[in-house]
């Protein structure tokens, strides 16, 4: 097997992977900001690391991997740093503690990883149990003269570290750029330039989530916490630092900043983003309000799907495009996706009935060398993926008679088989493909959903209350909005 190359975002090509101790590689993806369903876009990066994290285990390497919980310091506009924290906001709207907020959305984040496929993390640190590392880092920097404190506030000075360093280098900015395009905000006068970014915040009396230090009682900036974890669990310098290009800047960016200035030298060796998945061209995020829960595409509820989408039809169609390319949403490409998944499965139920002749006429070498090639060229699934197809026509090829193999070729095609499909693209078997259960379940809720406004019409609240309450006591919760009755499963 030949040499794994990964694009470098910071070098701006294609490099051969090669870990700072062979045979160990420390990986750390961001994770999720815990104040909302998981949708589709959020699938992504968890789908691209995993097959990383699978295939890196495959060539050999153990690998420790860590991916984060945000559960503070978040905030609404991420790029100037201001506005309400999500999670403290979301808290408030829904009248519940920040942690009941996290817990409940960190459930069902992680429920959907599980019926994504997705392998868990060796490390899943969250934000608030690493406040005391987050207070270290920044001492540090302020200790090497990269900050500045402000009214019980923290800033990290750009300016003077960018005399001394490259801010801007991951993303390709420079700092002329982004001083034109930094707009100065209200209440921000305390900062030595707009564009500055928060390593700790002084928390206004209303602001539920805070910690004391000595500064102030207050929270940590959003972009410390990685630069806190990553470096905790997997040392000063380590492998692989992935997340979606929309992270590039600024939070990757500050990351470097941060890790540079406290320690004297770069952290991350290999940085590695994955594209976005788009809604009519418009990226998908809660933020524009155009995004497709997880739970919605797997029982088809929402007003756009034509259909449920079972949870590998979803990890299917997002290994089928590169991960550094986008992939556009529509209901045609998740049913081919479907489709073509459907034709992969029947294949390998056919391999596993194949019988041996004595001798073969088919060379399963070259087929093999050609995956393998693929996957190695920047996880390159969507080649890989065509090669597996046409290995599908020799497979059928064997049960039709026209093509003969051998029992030790046949064993070498179901071990190739199986260890490309199941445990590196990491897909597998299901119950129902499509709209199947999925279907069923969520036509029901809608069902019962209909018959508790007919009970809310005609007055009958005892029945509303019962049905909503019912729903909830085997975990499907309802939620009564302006624009009608939202439901997910807990």
């Amino acid at each position: 097997m030949n040499q794994l190359y990964i694009y470098n975002t910071l070098s701006r090509k294609k490099e051969a992977f090669k870990p700072l101790v062979e045979g160990r590689v420390g990986l750390y993806v961001c994770g999720p900001t815990v104040y909302s369903n998981s949708h589709l876009g959020h699938a992504r990066p968890f789908i691209t690391f995993d097959l990383l994290y699978r295939y890196l285990t495959f060539l050999g390497n153990k690998v420790r991997y860590v991916r984060n919980i945000t559960d503070v310091g978040h905030l609404e506009d991420e790029v100037e740093g201001v506005g309400e924290d999500r999670i403290a906001k979301k808290a408030r709207l829904e009248q519940l503690e920040p942690m009941e907020v996290v817990q409940k959305y960190m459930n069902t984040f992680h429920r959907n990883m599980d019926d994504l496929n997705v392998t868990p993390p060796s490390i899943e640190p969250r934000a608030s149990g690493h406040i005391i590392e987050q207070i270290q880092v920044i001492e540090g920097i302020l200790k090497n003269g990269y900050a500045y404190e402000a009214n019980g506030s923290v800033y990290f000075d750009v300016e003077k570290y960018n005399n001394d360093y490259k801010y801007g280098k991951l993303s390709g900015r420079n700092l002329d750029d982004i001083k034109t395009n930094t707009r100065k905000l209200d209440g921000q006068d305390e900062k030595k330039n707009s564009f500055d970014f928060a390593l700790w915040k002084k928390a206004a009396p209303e602001h539920i989530m805070r910690w004391p230090s000595r500064w102030s009682d207050g929270f940590p900036g959003w972009h410390l916490e990685c630069s806190a974890m990553s470096t905790k669990y997997l040392g000063e310098q380590f492998d692989i630092h992935g997340g979606g290009m929309d992270l590039t800047f600024p939070h990757h960016e500050c990351e470097i900043a941060q890790n540079t200035a406290c320690r004297g030298q770069e952290s991350v060796r290999y940085w590695m983003h994955n594209n976005m998945i788009t809604i009519n061209g418009q990226k998908m995020a809660r933020s524009l309000g155009n995004f497709i829960t997880l739970d919605e595409l797997f029982t088809g509820t929402h007003e756009i799907l034509e259909q449920s989408y079972s949870p590998m039809t979803i990890r299917f169609f997002i290994l089928q495009a590169h991960y550094r390319s986008t992939i556009d949403f529509s209901n045609e490409a998740l049913q081919a996706s479907e489709k073509g998944l459907e034709r992969l499965m029947a294949a390998m139920k056919t391999l596993g009935e194949l019988t041996s002749a004595d001798a073969s006429t088919v060379d399963v070498a070259p087929l093999k060398e050609k995956c393998f090639a693929a996957l190695n060229d920047d996880l390159n699934s969507p080649i890989a993926i065509a090669h597996l197809f046409d290995g599908v026509k020799m497979i059928n090829s064997i049960k039709a008679g026209t093509e003969k193999i051998s029992a030790a070729d046949l064993e070498d095609l179901k071990a190739f088989y199986n260890a490309v499909v199941f445990d590196i693209l990491g897909l597998k078997e299901e119950g129902e493909t499509g709209s199947g259960n999925n279907e069923v379940l969520g036509g029901a809720v809608e069902l019962l959903i209909n018959l508790r406004k007919d009970a809310k019409t005609n007055k009958d609240w005892a029945t509303a209350d019962k049905i909503r309450d019912e729903l909830n006591a085997i975990g499907i919760e309802l939620k009564d909005t302006k624009d009608g009755v939202e439901w997910s499963v807990k």
